[in-house]
């Protein structure tokens, strides 16, 4: 299944006020595994970003103002996301800017139905406890220490983690940050998706020679044609057996 994990950064709290979209940061994963494939813009608000909300994300008005405006990219994120669900930390704000500025751009909008809520998930299973997205890395001990200020790419690849853990834990060590660790253990992203490789070190028998040799037996002369042999597995007994 692929799911997008998103991020926003903003000049304020709400677009029907004024405020706009200035940043926005999603990571792709497919079966709760990232893909290595992202989607990072910085965007013009077409208006000043006040100077408490420089000091949450440190976007300055210099930093943006040769960046595009929302509509001139809407049809590059709308692609990168596509149908796919979205995942976000306390969603209907991210979601509220994101469809604001689809309405502006006279763009299909998203629509409630498809947003994730890390908040509403985190809420309902540490109840009475801080649940913003620092509380949740520390609890899960994922490292903040790459990020100064917030960014929407960065913060995008933290709920990333942190959506895993929500989900019940990353069966595998990963960095959300390169493909390297993604082909290290053993999974290849194929036309978007992600597949099992080889594992890199086979796991040993548990079997004795003496119950294998039984066991390759049994299977030559009761099992005819077993659908393990259009894998390559020979269950034939060895020459010696």
């Amino acid at each position: 299944m692929r799911e997008i994990v998103l991020d926003t950064e903003t000049t304020g709290f709400d677009p029907k006020t004024g405020d706009r979209l200035i940043e926005v940061g999603c990571i792709e994963i497919v079966d709760l595994l990232p893909t290595g494939r992202t989607f990072h813009r910085y965007v013009n608000p077409e208006r000043s970003i006040p100077e408490d909300a420089i000091k949450v994300h440190g976007i300055t008005d210099d930093m943006v103002k040769d960046a595009p405006i929302f509509a001139k990219m809407a049809d590059e994120l709308l692609e990168f996301i596509g149908d796919a669900p979205l995942v976000a930390h306390n969603a209907s704000f991210d979601r509220n800017f994101i469809d604001w500025e689809l309405l502006l751009a006279h763009k299909p909008q998203t629509g409630e139905a498809r947003w994730i809520d890390t908040l509403a998930i985190a809420k309902s299973k540490f109840p009475g406890q801080p649940n913003t997205l620092d509380a949740l890395c520390k609890r899960y001990k994922i490292s903040l220490a790459d990020r100064t200020y917030h960014g929407a790419l960065i913060d995008a690849r933290l709920l990333a983690e942190v959506y895993l853990e929500l989900r019940g834990g990353k069966e595998r060590s990963f960095d959300l940050t390169t493909h390297s660790a993604v082909a290290a253990n053993g999974l290849m992203p194929v036309q978007g998706r992600v597949q099992y490789g080889a594992r890199p070190r086979p796991l040993p028998s548990l079997l004795t020679p003496q119950e294998d040799a039984a066991h390759r037996a049994f299977l030559a002369q009761w099992v005819k044609d077993p659908i393990w042999t259009r894998f390559g597995v020979d269950p034939a007994p060895k020459e010696d057996a």
